[in-house]
Formats: structure tokens, sequence, C-alpha cells
């Protein structure tokens, strides 16, 4: 038998046609442009900087550039060397025989990154001849009245600035190659002086790259030096002040062939190392505090800076391999490509979330496309090229939450209201049912059909003509649902559902919508089912006072009750579709509802089979009437009246 939802086929129509709508397409585009341009408004005022600055350093790391340059030679200013020494800043004397020992071999640049402003006595007159040799390079400060200016002696197209661009969080990541003194004059950096010199040896000269010439850019050999802008790769706030571009480690850890002052004072080298090489000198004890933060700093242990001469070294080797091309120089993504980068991160996201439900798959999902998005960024990060990673990366997610946020939000308005709608019509229990099923039933639109051991109750009002006749049908209908009323109470506080209203008659289910996986539980469903009956049977005495009080004829019930198996599912077209329970065990309860109606002993009969009797506990007394041919029925059933409790049980 079926139930009477009407609403139910209607209800079943408009999910399928929603499911066919735009819905997930303007869901999924609303919170791209939400998130995507939030973090658009976000990224331009610098919040991402950091987290785009900080995987730039994780994909340093990860990326091995090469070996030791053979190009240099560093000597390096050791603490053991000061001690030796005992003095600080070393004389003239030191300086000019140190780099006396080393033009014997004939260098081709020498970089003194060595402040010598200022004469340290003895052997001045020495150490000016040596630092008008043309390959020998010193350094100053961008400002000479708040820094240090450049040694007297130096010729000043042979002097460069040392000072490196540091980010706000106080590494180095960029190259500062020419800037302009307070006092209006260009100055080229420490690094590119020693680049010019060296490469000049090999006929590359500096020159106006000519694709550029208006903003008149530097090339050096094949190598065009774009400089960096505000918003270069994943900058956001540069101070783009000079000429700057991206530096480009060689490697982490030793940047080219090291001796000790002490050991260049004493000849203790191969005359090969020095020979038409660059020899930078400069200080890596760190009590002399000229030391900087890396992108390798993070992982290195102990002291993690590295040395100013070293990062000099750095920035050189960067200069002319990408003169001589042998490492490109960083390339970056114009302004509306990454925009368009970010968007697509973004979109992927609201996709991913709305597509996968499940949360292994949605976790797994989200994780693949990270991983995807790394990929994809240090495959551009090993082509030169360095594109937002944090911005995408974080637009992939939220974007992914906020289409799962409203997932949840939108099931839980869907089922409120789906509820609500089909609470009107048929008990929660089907409701939930219902609800649970809602996949196959917005694909198919239908549930599919369950089989279990069920426990149904058939109740006839007997005498309904007789009272139908003393009452308009406005105070009929009245009437009816009030007792109808407290009779679905009744079943409702036992676990059961009222299934259908036949007019005068109920039919109720206990043991639906959930299959019974034990006995103690289809039990559990024939106790709730005779308690409700006896339940009725005590709340119809009640009625039958007021009965008497309003001068209606007295009622009397007849309830018939059986446990075995049927099928619970959809029954209809997509015009109109029901809950229905089928099964001729449906069809046997019905049968003992109206069987021997001439035998009625009490206002409520009660009548049982021996299939609902074997789940019963001994608590329950009932009358055997023998064996009985029903309506339909081509076997006789083992028929019981259920008289009472043994004991006073509570029936609620």
């Amino acid at each position: 038998m079926e139930t009477k939802l009407s609403l139910l086929s209607r209800l079943a129509t408009q999910m399928q046609s929603s499911c066919a709508d735009w819905t997930g397409v303007r869901v999924i585009a609303i919170a791209t442009l939400a998130v995507g341009g939030s973090l658009l408004g976000i990224r331009h005022f610098g919040g991402l900087e950091s987290r785009e600055l900080a995987l730039y350093d994780q994909m340093v790391r990860w990326h091995h550039h090469g070996d030791p340059d053979p190009r240099f030679l560093v000597v390096g200013v050791t603490e053991a060397d000061l001690r030796n020494q005992q003095q600080w800043p070393f004389s003239d004397a030191t300086i000019a025989q140190l780099l006396k020992q080393l033009q014997a071999h004939q260098p081709t640049a020498i970089g003194l990154d060595v402040y010598r402003d200022i004469p340290v006595p003895p052997g001045h007159s020495a150490l000016v001849e040596q630092l008008q040799k043309p390959n020998v390079i010193t350094i100053r400060n961008v400002d000479p009245i708040l820094g240090t200016p450049a040694p007297p002696a130096s010729p000043p197209d042979q002097v460069g600035f040392n000072m490196l661009p540091i980010d706000r969080d106080n590494v180095v990541r960029r190259n500062l190659l020419i800037s302009e003194s307070p006092q209006g004059e260009t100055l080229f950096s420490f690094s590119l002086r020693l680049a010019i010199l060296y490469l000049g040896q090999q006929g590359i000269t500096p020159q106006v790259a000519e694709e550029y010439a208006a903003e008149g850019y530097l090339q050096l050999g094949e190598a065009v030096f774009l400089p960096l802008q505000p918003d270069s790769g994943g900058y956001q706030t540069l101070d783009k002040k000079g000429y700057q571009i991206l530096l480009r480690y060689r490697n982490s850890q030793q940047l080219a062939r090291e001796i000790s002052l002490t050991e260049a004072l004493a000849g203790e080298f191969e005359p090969e190392w020095v020979k038409d090489k660059i020899v930078l000198i400069g200080s890596r004890a760190p009590s002399l505090e000229d030391r900087f933060l890396t992108p390798y700093s993070p992982t290195l242990s102990g002291d993690a800076k590295m040395p100013g001469v070293i990062a000099h070294g750095q920035l050189l080797s960067q200069l002319l391999d990408a003169a001589t091309g042998q490492r490109p120089l960083f390339w970056f993504w114009p302004a509306h490509y990454e925009i368009a980068w970010l968007l697509v991160w973004t979109l992927l996201g609201g996709i991913v979330g709305w597509q996968l439900r499940h949360p292994i798959a949605l976790f797994s999902g989200m994780g693949l496309g990270l991983l995807v998005l790394g990929g994809v960024g240090y495959g551009i990060f090993t082509a030169s090229g360095w594109v937002p990673l944090a911005a995408p990366g974080l637009g992939f997610l939220i974007t992914a939450g906020v289409v799962v946020t409203y997932q949840s939000y939108d099931d839980y308005r869907r089922q409120k209201i789906v509820m609500r709608l089909l609470g009107q019509n048929t008990s929660p229990e089907i409701a939930e049912a219902l609800w649970r099923g809602r996949d196959h039933l917005l694909k198919a639109g239908r549930l599919p059909g369950v089989k279990l051991t069920a426990t149904m109750l058939f109740l006839d009002i007997k005498g309904f003509s007789t009272v139908s006749e003393k009452m308009t049908p406005e105070q009929l209908l009245d009437w009816l649902n009030e007792i109808l009323g407290e009779i679905t109470t009744e079943v409702l506080s036992r676990e059961g559902i009222v299934n259908k209203f036949t007019g005068d008659g109920v039919m109720a289910v206990f043991g639906v919508p959930l299959s019974r996986l034990h006995k103690e539980e289809v039990q559990r469903d024939a106790e709730n089912a005779v308690v409700c009956a006896l339940a009725i049977s005590d709340r119809l005495e009640q009625i039958n006072q007021r009965c008497l009080q309003q001068g209606l004829p007295t009622l009397q019930m007849r309830i018939g009750i059986f446990t075995g198996p049927v099928v619970v599912g959809s029954l209809g077209g997509k015009d109109r579709l029901e809950y229905g329970v089928l099964g001729d065990s449906v069809n046997t309860a019905a049968r003992l509802e109206s069987c021997e109606k001439h035998r009625q002993p009490v206002d409520c009969r009660i009548l049982i089979a021996k299939e609902t009797l074997m789940y019963l506990s001994e608590r329950f007394l009932v009358e055997s009437w023998g064996l009985i041919a029903l309506k339909g029925k081509e076997h006789l059933v083992d028929v019981y009246r259920l008289l009472t409790k043994q004991d006073n049980v509570d029936n609620s």
C-alpha cells in the first residue's frame, strides 16, 4: 500500500530541475570573483609579499645552480688573521703587501671589499701605488657624507659602491647595479665594476639595449638587464630606486676557492689560482659583522649569515654568467598575466570544492591541486621565471572552502525546507529517509526499494457512519482530525510512522524506514506496535466520554497487527510520487483488522497473528481465536486477541 504524498512528486520535479540549472556555475563564479578580487586587493598593498618571498626562498634552496665558480679566488679575513695581525683595520703596508703578492701572478681583476678611505700607517705610499693599478676595484658608500667615501688614491672608474639592497625581513635577494648619490653622481656597484673589467678582457663591453633604447637599459653580451618593478614576481611594494635586478645565487655553500689572508701574504697558494682570475678580498670573520641573511639561512646551522665578500661574489657571478649566456636572468609576467594566473587557480579551487563532496576526496583534491600549483611554479622557476604562488594557493584553498561552506549551508537550507514540506504530509522518519536518499531521488526521480521486516498496524473506527450523520462536513472533519491526531501521537511516541490515513482509518508501520538488522530490533518494533494499540484502547475510553458529553454515539475500533517482510520505496511516476510500503504482510495486517467483524467483545478489539506473537514477551496476555481464513488468503492464519499486559508498563 502507498502513502498519499502528492507534494513529493512536485518536490522531486523541482529538485530535479534545480540540478540542471546553472547554480554551480554561478556559485563558483561569484566565489572566484569575490575571493580573487579580495586577494588582488590584499596583494596590491603587500599583504602577501612575505609569503611569496618565503616560497621564493624555498625554491632557491631546492634549485642547485652550479658548482664553485672557477673564475674567482676569495681571500677571506678570518678570526685567525685578526689575531695574527693584532690590528683592525690592517695597516696600509699589510694591504699593499697583499695586493703586490697577488699582482705578481697576473689576476684579471682584484676587488678589495675593505674600506681604505683613511691612511693607516705605515706603508700608505705603497698602498696608493697598488690602488692605482688599473685592475684594482675598491669600495665606497652611496652617500659619502653619511657613509664611507672612496679611497682618495683610487681612480673614480675603479670604485664601486658596496651597498646591498635588503628586504624587510633582512634577507638579500636583489642586486643593485647602478645608483645615484645624494650629490647627483651616477655610481656603479662594486660587482658591476668588476664584471665590466673582467668581461672587457673578453671583448664584452656595456651598452644600451637597442630594443630598450628609450629606457636606457643595460646590456652585457646577450643579456639585457631589465630592472625590477614594484610588482615583479612576488613583490608588490618594492622600492625600485636605482637599477635593481633579482639576485640569482650560484649555490649555498662554497662560491669559489678560498684562502686566508695569512696564506695569501705567505704565498701559500698555486699561481694558477690567481692568473686570469678575479680575486675578491674581504671579511669572513663574524666579529667584523659584515654578514647578511640569504634565502639559504633558515636551513644552515651555526652562523647562517653569508659574509659580505661572498655576497658580492654571488652578484658578480650572476653578472658574468648572464653576459656569457651560462645562466639567464630572471623574468616575470606582466600584471595582467599574474591576475589571470590568480583567477585561474581560484576558479579551480571553486570547481574542486563543488565537485568533490566526500571529505577524503575533497582534501585529496585540494592537496593534489596545491602540489600541481607548486610543481608548475617550481618548473617555471627552474626556467628562470618567478610567478606568484602564495596568492593563487590561498585563492585555491579559500575558494574551495567558500564553495564547500555554501554547499553545506545550501544542503542545510534545502533539508529544512524539504523536511518542513514533507513533514506536513508524512512522518518525520519518512521525510528523513527521503532526504537521506535525495541523490537517488534527484537522479532517478524515485527512491529504490528496500526489503526489511516491519510490523504493520491497521485501525478502523466502527460506527463512524452513524456519527457522521449527526454532523456537518466541517464539524465532522474537525472531529475526525482530533481523533486521528490523538492516534498519531501514540504512534509517533513509540517510534512508529503513520503511513496512511484511510478516511476513518489509519495505517501505521513500525520498523521503517531504517532496515532492521537484528532480531532484537524486530522484537522492539512488534512490542511498540502492541503497546501503541493498548494505548489507543485507553484513548478510546476518553474519546467515548467526550462523545457522551456531546450527545454523540460512542465509538468502537478494530485494530489488526502483523509482523513480516515488506518492501519500502517510491511508487508512481514523474507526475505523482509516493512513499509506499508493499507486501503480503501489509495485506495480512489489513485483513486481521476487518476479519470476524461480528466479534467485538470490547470497544477496542486488537487482533494479532502468531507471526507477531512470537516476538512478544510473556508480559502480554492474549486469547487464541484459532486458525481463521482471512479474505484473499489461501492459508489459514493463527489469530490471537490482545487482552492486556501482565504488569503495569509505562506506555510512553
